[in-house]
């Protein structure tokens, strides 16, 4: 038996089967003059990986229904893929350029594929454009299988497994929360990293600052998460195990104690009526915030729609996002609220949240937390917002709808998006298709609109004050970044200043406001939000019955008399 301190992230015990994700596999491509008495060697080379991947998506598409809508998708992927590794006029090319120069077959097939793409990008044809990134992907299936190289599949890890891994993006951690894990042990993670904010959202345990988490745990290995103690213990005795499962047996009873609370409002002990919404990333998580009667959606963060894409290979990740799927999307999650409120906001890609998508740029940026992220993405590429803005307004009629723009710094960024709107719904009017006059309103997440609020307030219906980015731009710390976290904070009194004074703007200005970052859910925090007036909190939806027992068992007095004393 082995213990490892780290940090607790997500509460919670898991006991497991550890499952140890490998390092990803950098590719480089071998570029060198062949030797000339290779050329068959290199050409047979080509074909043979070819032909295994020809094979292999055959297989796929004989393993998926024809009818079945859940399957269509992938078929409509893999038809194509198929039909590109099939054109003799592009392999015949390859073999032309490969036979007239000296360069080995592996660089041969890298510049082929990227000047074939290219030249699709060009064309004025829509359909063809789009075909560019599908040469991409297949053809790097293809150069994967030449150089021997196979990409780890999130998809591969078996249910019930303690997840360890150096890092894991937030796609990966939307896939493996269907995969009924119990737990995420992880080295490079801060407490207010999107992925530890998505599993706390599911209710997953974890501990962060593990390093060189492959040479301390091997997969098939017996591990424990005790948050609670900030520890993992490898290979415990049967003992240590039957002792934790106790506990975990008490968290469950807890949380069937805690359904007295579902029908119950928010209200803390002395009468005061307290709003609280759920922070979703997902339909399933619509579905949780229903189970959880939580009063509406504060916050659904769509960018994490077109990072979850398990139904596709890693490799043809790259897809257009598409008017209809979002539609669909918001449709389904505003039918499930019913009447209740829900707050979607627009695209927030870019920064830390990397969108495989052609119709977003990958931007190799030094500082990408300070650069083309958000809305200064969307409305460089306007067709982005369009898009999706299209999608919401259809939906609208749906449901009760609102739309939020993140990072908004600046009063002119709010009249372009303004403008936008204007032109979606004029455009949508003309076409005669059916839509609500939604409210439009922003985050406050930046020290700049914080401090400029009692100006944005003429063009916002509402402001939803996101905690997470106001703290790590107010204090300069990455909130991803592991080495400084010590020294984020929300409580800090600059923080707090500027949330005051957006609510005071608010609260002059008439309009709602809300708290949806995860200061929200933290009971410490809560008493400095009640003391400064806030009343809408938009928090994960299994915090929700938690937080009324919380409330309940709290003045509002208490809240007030906390806030004075921080001044």
């Amino acid at each position: 038996m082995e213990i490892i301190p780290g940090k607790a992230a997500s509460k919670g015990t898991g006991i497991g089967t550890a499952f140890v994700i490998p390092e990803p596999v950098q590719r480089a491509i071998p570029q060198h003059v062949r030797p000339q008495n290779s050329v068959e060697k290199g050409w047979n080379l080509f074909t043979d990986s070819r032909q295994t991947v020809l094979n292999r998506l055959c297989r796929l598409l004989d393993s998926l229904s024809k009818t079945q809508e859940s399957d269509i998708l992938q078929r409509q992927v893999f038809e194509t893929y198929v039909l590109m590794l099939q054109d003799e006029f592009f392999i015949q090319e390859i073999k032309s350029f490969y036979e007239a120069n000296e360069f080995n077959i592996f660089h041969t097939v890298d510049y082929k594929t990227k000047e074939y793409a290219g030249k699709l990008k060009e064309s004025n044809d829509e359909y063809l454009s789009q075909r560019a990134a599908d040469i991409l992907d297949v053809y790097s299936m293809v150069l994967d299988e030449m150089l021997d190289i196979h990409p780890f599949d999130i998809n591969t890890v078996p249910d019930n497994s303690i997840i360890a891994s150096n890092s894991l993006s937030s796609a990966d951690t939307i896939i493996l929360s269907k995969r009924k894990i119990k737990g995420l042990i992880l080295n490079e993670a801060g407490d207010n990293s999107h992925v530890v904010i998505l599993a706390r959202s599911y209710g997953i345990p974890v501990i962060i600052g593990v390093e060189n988490i492959s040479k301390k745990i091997r997969t098939g290995e017996t591990v424990i998460i005790d948050t609670q103690n900030s520890r993992i213990i490898i290979s415990p005795e049967k003992s240590i195990i039957d002792e934790y499962k106790t506990k975990l047996l008490e968290e469950q009873n807890y949380r069937e104690q805690l359904k007295q609370y579902l029908n119950r409002p928010a209200v803390t002990k002395d009468g005061t009526h307290f709003t609280l919404l759920a922070n979703i990333s997902s339909i399933e998580e619509a579905k949780l915030a229903k189970e959880n009667n939580a009063d509406g959606i504060g916050l659904f963060r769509t960018e994490f729609l077109f990072m979850e894409r398990s139904d596709l290979p890693a490799a043809s990740q790259n897809r257009t996002i598409n008017e209809e799927e979002q539609f669909e999307v918001y449709k389904e999650i505003l039918q499930i609220m019913g009447n209740k409120p829900v707050t979607i906001r627009t695209l927030d890609a870019g920064g830390d949240k990397i969108l495989k998508s052609q119709n977003i740029p990958v931007l190799e940026e030094k500082n990408p937390l300070m650069g083309l992220r958000a809305v200064r993405l969307t409305l460089k590429y306007p067709s982005l917002l369009k898009t999706q803005l299209r999608a919401l307004y259809r939906a609208s009629v749906f449901g009760n709808l609102k739309i939020m723009f993140p990072l908004i710094t600046h009063y002119s960024q709010l009249e372009e998006c303004r403008k936008i709107v204007n032109e979606v719904k004029a455009e949508l009017t003309k076409q005669n298709i059916k839509f609500n006059d939604v409210p439009v309103g922003i985050m406050i997440e930046t020290a700049s609109a914080a401090l400029t609020s009692d100006s944005l307030c003429s063009l916002s219906d509402f402001f939803s004050i996101g905690t997470n980015d106001l703290t790590q731009y107010t204090l300069a710390v990455d909130r991803e970044n592991q080495s400084v976290s010590a020294l984020y904070n929300e409580l800090e009194p600059s923080v707090l200043k500027l949330i005051k004074m957006t609510v005071t703007s608010a609260k002059d200005a008439g309009i709602e406001l809300c708290v949806c970052g995860e200061m929200a859910g933290k009971r410490n925090c809560i008493m400095f939000l009640g003391g400064m007036g806030i009343r809408t909190l938009s928090i994960s939806p299994n915090l929700i019955l938690e937080t009324k027992e919380f409330l309940s068992k709290t003045e509002i007095s208490e809240m007030e008399k906390l806030t004075e004393g921080k001044k």
